[in-house]
């Protein structure tokens, strides 16, 4: 038997202006970016930024904190793995995922060293980090960005609308037009996606398209 809902403190009419106006509120934050050529074009540069260190045996690496986690997670297994159709896999990583590297070295050396430390040991000169954060202030991509400028790591930044402390540290910055969490988060993964396909189809383009 279907459970029924006993409790409903917002009403139906609440429920669907959420709905909406989240909706409304992502499309429109969409329509700022597709407005603005500049960062139309800074979404491409990244993609070919990337594209050349792994086609030049370099490695791209990814951070963020939370949510950002998750996206870079995901962005690190769309190269990794697949995108849009088989092809061979892309040296491509999220610096979060060893929870036992994680945890000690936050333990050992605090938490801001967690990226830096990890960028130390495995990536190289010519290699991508991509740093994601909505606020663009978090203490341990900044310190990750100190490293990259030392090893001559290219440093992508995803960020909200003001790009925080991660603007000026950011050899390219994609800050979206927002100040609201969750649609600075979409944008980040829609800007992800078009990075991935980008990325896919320049280093192994097909001979026949559909």
């Amino acid at each position: 038997m279907k459970p029924e809902l006993t409790i409903d403190s917002i009403g139906e009419k609440s429920r669907e202006y959420i709905i909406s106006s989240s909706v409304e509120q992502s499309i429109a934050v969409k329509q700022a970016i597709l407005g603005d050529g500049d960062f139309m074009h800074r979404i491409g540069q990244a993609a070919c930024l990337m594209a050349a260190s792994l086609q030049n045996g370099g490695k791209v690496h990814f951070c963020g904190n939370g949510g950002s986690a998750a996206d870079a997670q995901h962005l690190a297994a769309e190269l990794s793995g697949r995108f849009y159709y088989d092809r061979p896999p892309l040296n491509a990583e999220a610096l979060h995922c060893n929870s036992s590297y994680l945890t000690a070295v936050g333990n050992d050396y605090g938490y801001e060293q967690v990226f830096a430390r990890l960028l130390q040991g495995t990536a190289r000169r010519g290699d991508v980090l991509v740093g994601i954060s909505t606020s663009g202030n978090s203490a341990n991509i900044l310190r990750a960005y100190e490293v990259c400028d030392k090893m001559g790591i290219i440093t992508i930044s995803m960020t909200g609308q003001t790009g925080g402390k991660m603007k000026e540290h950011s050899t390219l910055l994609l800050n979206v037009p927002s100040t609201d969490t969750p649609r600075i988060q979409e944008c980040h993964i829609m800007i992800g996606h078009i990075i991935c396909e980008i990325i896919e189809s320049t280093l192994f383009p097909k001979t026949a398209q559909p």
